[in-house]
């Protein structure tokens, strides 16, 4: 299950779908309350607000849609636009609120606490409780510290953290990513409760109404242009962000005040014939992005306009048109409504437990799976969300009590897992010990009379075995690397190391051939980007790598315009587009490099695990005979080392692969001679690249 684009773990929020926005009975207008906890302003702020069941059922289709997409149910392609609904639907509910009644910062505070944090804590307890049982030390550090971000309410922010960096972008999804909605649903509840109980208290009147309406069309506009901008920068930003969803919230406040404005102002029966068609276009526009998207979409972006939009005219149009509002108010989608929210918290965890125990399931046991979390959500809704919500005092200080309560608990749950994964690892993971010496030459990796006991690095240490300079890898939306030097940086003479993130893992190896020769080391790496002349797909982006061709330009141009380099040294994953393509790609680029007239040297690809090998080596309690992955998938046909290029362009050549791959058998070591070769899915760790350093001073350069 991966999370290299942002729609695979889509997440609806508190009120509105299970972990969205799931209506309540005191927290939407007016207090009426119902047994689903639906209350809707309908007429204003003098009017009463009565049950809505087409939301009800509307949370339920935002939530189905999102579990059918999280079990990989065949269809509802597009189904984390769920979130979305969510999104809207709380805007629309808390702008009715906020607007309809009299309430003071701390009731509100109270009631969105005790509405939200206890099932968001009891779920936070049992996910830590099962990923300390049922996970690897590894992944259980993690997750620890994904708990401390969900039970603080910022959980988004850290996945925005997480997906945009490279160096975290292999690994597998959080238990926890759904939390990412609930951060962005009570952070826009903070930001809206306090500018709109503002303006209702110091404003009266047309002044108070006109400000509403401006600050959220204001507020409204800003975030929508962040999020068509966002989208074509950074897909983790524009998806994750707070700023880039809150005109998804905007867009519910603007369809309740025009809902209160038309209820009051114009007669029934004429809005009831102009708000009919407009509930059907609604409808089509939410199914139809259901149906239509898929994980190539741009999102949120343009794209999200269809979904946010049909929502928001299904909730102008409200009861007006039977039919429509009757197929939503469908007693199995009103019931998928009333147990959204714990159903959202409950389900992810479920299937994101199951698979990094038992590895990919199809998407028949994963929809079983999503079935059988509704049994400890309906157990959370009727002993946790409905007693603390309607059984103990009314009073603020009472409900801001539930809600510290439930923050402190699963911080509490966070480190104790969190210590006991680091015991089970060993210890602390910042302890860095030096590399073992490496052979020149010969069929062994370590240098003779060397040896390693335990593994190198170790297992708490692996994931974080990056080479130096990590600034020097530069961010995706960058078409332009700094200047990055290393070892002399005076002196005239410097190799210049060019290629993606599998160029830059060989950063350490490459600085240790410069230093025994006085030079520098320049490093010319982007992420994700071929040095090959080929245009590709970048799917943290969602779109055309553009940086990545502009970025090749310019480096070669810079390169042609400088000092002439005593090496370029080539590098780079070996698997972006067809055989084919890479053969005229590497032409193109091999056309451009040789008008430089230097010496020209090409590292072959390391063998590509596919799996995340630390991980797996601490599931397997670190055994060095674990985790073999298939020769035949671990290499594909390289147009340097195999179609003769190389030779004809003069280009000093090293394959690595045998030696890290030795034999003919059908399976390649993750562990040689004691060494962890892999600090992820596909990079060497940096203690391997310096293991190997004395190798590529040989094989490329010789003797100093």
């Amino acid at each position: 299950m991966s999370t290299a684009v942002p729609p695979t773990s889509s997440t609806p929020s508190e009120e509105l779908l299970p972990g969205v926005v799931r209506v309540d009975r005191q927290a939407a207008a007016v207090p009426t309350a119902s047994a689903s906890g639906d209350v809707l302003p309908t007429g204003g702020p003098r009017r009463r607000s009565t049950f809505r069941p087409d939301i009800e059922g509307l949370r339920g289709i935002a939530v189905l849609s999102v579990l059918a997409f999280h079990a990989a149910v065949p269809g509802p392609t597009g189904g984390y636009v769920g979130v979305d609904i969510f999104f809207v639907i709380s805007g629309f509910l808390i702008t009715g609120l906020l607007t309809g009644r009299p309430l003071g910062l701390r009731d509100f505070a109270a009631r969105r606490a005790r509405r939200i944090l206890p099932a968001a804590a009891t779920v936070l307890v049992a996910t830590a409780a099962a990923g300390g049982a049922l996970l690897d030390p590894l992944r259980g550090t993690a997750l620890a510290r994904d708990l401390i971000a969900a039970a603080g309410q910022y959980a988004n922010w850290r996945f925005v953290g997480q997906q945009t960096d490279y160096l975290a972008a292999e690994r597998e999804p959080s238990p926890l990513q759904h939390f990412w909605s609930l951060g962005v649903e009570n952070q826009f509840y903070v930001f809206w409760g306090v500018l709109l109980l503002g303006l209702v208290r110091y404003l009266h009147g047309r002044r108070r109404s006109l400000a509403i309406t401006l600050a959220t069309l204001a507020v409204g506009g800003t975030s929508l242009a962040l999020c068509l901008r966002w989208t074509a920068a950074s897909a983790p930003l524009a998806y994750f962000s707070t700023g880039s969803r809150l005109w998804e919230f905007a867009a519910g406040a603007c369809a309740a005040l025009l809902s209160s404005a038309l209820a009051t102002r114009t007669p029934g029966r004429a809005v009831t014939r102009a708000l009919r068609p407009l509930g059907w276009a609604g409808l089509a526009a939410v199914l139809g992005s259901i149906l239509l998207y898929d994980r190539t979409t741009p999102f949120p972006g343009a794209a999200a306009l269809l979904p946010v939009l049909g929502t928001a005219a299904l909730l102008l149009a409200g009861p007006s048109d039977r039919l429509v509002g009757g197929l939503l108010a469908t007693r199995p989608l009103r019931a998928a409504g009333r147990l959204s929210y714990a159903w959202y918290l409950w389900h992810w965890p479920v299937l994101t437990i199951a698979q990094a125990r038992y590895g990919q399931l199809p998407w028949t046991v994963l929809l079983a799976l999503t079935a059988a979390s509704a049994l400890p959500a309906w157990l959370t809704l009727r002993l946790v969300e409905q007693p603390l919500r309607y059984g103990s005092s009314p009073a603020p200080r009472r409900g801001l009590a539930v809600g510290a309560s439930a923050l402190v608990i699963p911080l509490i749950a966070a480190l104790t897992l969190g210590g006991g994964t680091v015991r089970a690892l060993g210890g602390a993971t910042n302890t860095r010990t030096a590399a073992p010496a490496g052979a020149v030459d010969g069929p062994t990796l370590l240098a003779p009379g060397t040896r390693v006991l335990g593994l190198t690095p170790s297992l708490a240490r692996a994931r974080e075995d990056f080479p130096p300079g990590k600034g020097c890898e530069i961010p995706l939306n960058a078409d332009s690397s700094p200047r990055c030097l290393f070892g002399d940086e005076n002196s005239p003479d410097r190799i210049v190391l060019l290629g993606d993130s599998h160029a830059g893992q060989w950063i350490s190896a490459g600085l240790k051939t410069a230093e025994q020769r006085h030079w520098a080391l320049e490093v010319l790496v982007k992420p994700g980007c071929p040095l090959a002349t080929l245009t590709v797909r970048n799917d943290v982006l969602g779109r055309t790598y553009d940086e990545c061709d502009r970025w090749r330009e310019n480096t070669l141009t810079r390169l042609t315009s400088g000092p002439k380099p005593r090496l370029v040294l080539m590098a780079g994953l070996n698997r972006y587009g067809s055989q084919e393509e890479r053969t005229v790609g590497w032409t193109r680029t091999l056309d451009r490099l040789a008008a430089l007239d230097a010496p020209l040297a090409y590292l072959g690809d390391t063998p590509m695990p596919g799996k995340d090998i630390p991980t797996c080596l601490a599931a397997s309690d670190g055994r060095s005979d674990a985790c073999f992955f298939p020769r035949d998938t671990a290499f594909e046909p390289d147009p340097m080392l195999d179609g003769g290029l190389a030779a004809r362009y003069g280009v000093r050549t090293l394959d690595l692969g045998p030696l890290l791959c030795p034999g003919s058998g059908p399976s390649c070591p993750a562990v040689l001679e004691g060494v962890v070769l892999y600090r992820d899915t596909g990079h060497i760790t940096d203690t391997l690249a310096q293991v190997l350093a004395p190798r590529l001073d040989e094989g490329l350069l010789g003797a100093p």
